[in-house]
């Protein structure tokens, strides 16, 4: 796999040592990634880097913003010439634009970093929003409690993830009935909301 061997090692150098818990979860998001094949084939790669990379933003050595989706994009693009694919699966990670609105850094990422294809957004969001922070499969509901536990109520990220449940939880909704389609012997699309929730 191309540039999954790339990335792994990379985000291992970046997250591994200061931040070993981010890396548990870096892991567990890369593995739901790859279980992934059966409906995205051989965007399965770009998938699962982007998947290794998606928190690189929180490595001590490259915040700049404080808001991690920002910084590890800026990184990936400026330092380490990355794909513009992974700039912006990793730039728009989650729904990351909700809280870039939070920390009135809406303009700056969406003038550096258009939205990657809807399809391969949502299976990156299904994959961070279904992996808890040690690594392990969570459903979505229990995930999202658990960030709202992390971070309390009043907290931006709290904010932003109360403003961003309704796409994480369409996202997943999607990635879950592609799932669901393949096994049934479907096409296995990942199929979205034409409104975009």
């Amino acid at each position: 796999m191309g540039q999954t061997a790339w990335a792994r090692d990379l985000a291992e150098r970046l997250l591994a040592r200061p931040l070993p818990r981010r890396w548990a979860h870096t892991e567990g998001v890369a593995a739901r990634a790859v279980s992934l094949n059966p409906i995205l084939g051989e965007e399965t790669d770009t998938l699962t880097a982007a998947a290794y990379l998606h928190d690189i933003g929180y490595s001590p050595e490259l915040v700049d913003t404080g808001f991690h989706p920002l910084d590890g994009a800026r990184y990936l693009r400026d330092v380490a010439g990355a794909d513009e694919r992974l700039c912006r699966l990793v730039a728009h990670h989650s729904c990351a634009v909700n809280e870039a609105t939070e920390r009135d850094l809406y303009d700056a990422l969406t003038k550096e970093f258009a939205p990657e294809r809807r399809e391969l957004a949502d299976a990156l969001t299904y994959c961070d929003m279904t992996t808890g922070p040690d690594g392990r499969h969570l459903g979505v509901h229990e995930r999202l409690a658990e960030i709202h536990s992390r971070y309390g109520p009043d907290h931006l990220v709290s904010r932003s993830i109360t403003t961003s449940t309704p796409c994480i939880l369409a996202a997943v909704r999607a990635v879950e009935a592609a799932l669901t389609d393949v096994r049934q012997g479907g096409a296995g699309e990942v199929v979205t909301d034409p409104q975009g929730h």
